[in-house]
């Protein structure tokens, strides 16, 4: 049986307070530039058969609903190999990547998500033939999430 020393639990105690105490940042729209760069790879994204829905307008930012589509047949010739979310005032710019294959049947998401303020969401779909659709939409939030103080 393990024994919980004095020292132990006040070093967990300040680690904790570190922790709690330390600044939060966001993600910036340079952040999700660059998170896009990495997923593009060279390639230009089109606007066109991935539809997001997000509500424009959320009371909330802790529990935001969102659904994604992907027109696609979904055959070994033409499916959604991968959707992206990206959010640019998060503390991190990626909120979830999806892998699909022919067998999902169909390229669609739907999910909800935390938003630290208002922004910009957007989601990147990755076709197996190399190309890549996105949209993108503005959600303004009213009550904010993630911990972060407003800006």
């Amino acid at each position: 049986m393990t024994r919980l020393t004095r020292r132990a639990a006040l070093g967990a105690g300040s680690a904790t307070l570190v922790l709690a105490l330390a600044p939060t940042s966001r993600a910036t729209p340079k952040d999700v530039e660059a998170a896009m760069a990495d997923i593009l790879k060279g390639r230009v994204p089109r606007p066109g058969r991935i539809k997001l829905d997000i509500p424009r307008l959320a009371e909330s930012g802790l529990n935001v609903s969102l659904d994604v589509s992907v027109e696609s047949p979904m055959t070994e010739a033409d499916h959604v190999t991968t959707i992206h979310l990206l959010a640019e005032q998060n503390p991190l710019p990626a909120i979830a990547r999806y892998h699909f294959s022919p067998r999902s049947g169909r390229a669609s998401v739907s999910t909800r998500i935390r938003l630290a303020d208002s922004q910009i969401v957007t989601a990147l779909c990755e076709m197996n033939d190399g190309s890549v659709w996105i949209d993108r939409a503005e959600v303004v939030i009213t009550i904010m999430a993630c911990g972060l103080e407003p800006t």
